[in-house]
């Protein structure tokens, strides 16, 4: 059984239900996030699962220059604050500089390790300093037992607020393949583990100046994971994502997102019996 973790009111790992980080990749604009996160609620409480609100007000880790990266670390978040106050839902978000640290402490609840900087010490140490909790991908190049040495990065800060996320790992050029066996692995290391369902399906730089995605897996990798055990879902969402600004090829159709959560959570109490 893995550490219990406390955002807000969600409690993650331990022996409580699965939970869910869910919202689109970027934050568009003001209007965009308030309407998935409220409707991303609504579908959570009738499902009966926690719900975590992500989005990311910088993705500096584009395929190209030209790619839309969100509107950048005040206005994103600023949005993300105005998000967290209308529906009370914890808010997430990744951070890619040490220089943001201090200033998304203030509004963020986890802060997120990009998977492309998951073995960047320095980054790390300053997120678990700030005492928040952290949520680290696990980056593509790395085994499941290779984050036992990033966990003690952030342990030895004296921070305990951590979780592990699995995203797939490198098979090939433009392909990501997901190894179940890892979710059991890293739970071994005593934090709640993630599985990020919807950057498992990417397929990084596939379209030259863009990653490609193939989301028809989404449903099938999310009920391997519950059955797996994991402490938690994490998946894109948008209401439309072949017009949404980037990652739209892997991210789920908000209006498949309650079908998909209904079915993992019978898996999750199959796994997990009270």
């Amino acid at each position: 059984m893995t550490r219990e973790i406390t955002v807000g009111k969600v409690k993650i790992g331990g022996a409580n239900p699965l939970v869910l980080i869910a919202g689109p990749c970027v934050v568009e604009d003001e209007q965009s996030a308030v309407f998935h996160a409220e409707a991303i609620k609504e579908i959570a409480e009738r499902v009966g699962l926690p719900f975590i609100f992500k989005s990311s007000y910088d993705k500096a880790n584009r395929s190209s220059i030209d790619s839309f990266r969100g509107p950048g670390l005040k206005q994103g978040l600023e949005i993300l604050r105005i998000v967290r106050e209308k529906t009370g839902v914890p808010v997430l978000s990744d951070v890619h500089c040490r220089s943001d640290v201090e200033i998304v402490k203030a509004v963020l609840d986890i802060i997120q390790i990009p998977a492309l900087l998951s073995r960047q010490t320095d980054l790390i140490t300053a997120c678990a300093l700030t005492g928040k909790a952290v949520n680290i991908k696990k980056g593509q190049f790395m085994s499941p037992a290779d984050m036992q040495n990033v966990v003690g990065k952030v342990v030895k800060t004296g921070n305990r607020r951590l979780l592990l996320t699995e995203r797939g790992v490198t098979f090939g050029y433009n392909n990501l393949v997901s190894d179940m066996r890892s979710l059991d692995i890293m739970r071994k290391f005593g934090y709640p583990v993630m599985y990020d369902a919807t950057h498992s399906v990417q397929l990084p730089g596939e379209r030259g100046i863009s990653s490609g995605g193939q989301r028809g897996f989404i449903p099938g990798l999310c009920r391997a994971a519950a059955a797996m055990g994991c402490d938690g879902i994490f998946v894109e969402v948008h209401r439309s994502p072949d017009q949404a600004p980037c990652d739209g090829p892997n991210m789920l159709e908000l209006d498949k997102l309650e079908d998909l959560l209904r079915q993992v959570k019978e898996i999750d109490k199959i796994v997990k019996p009270l």
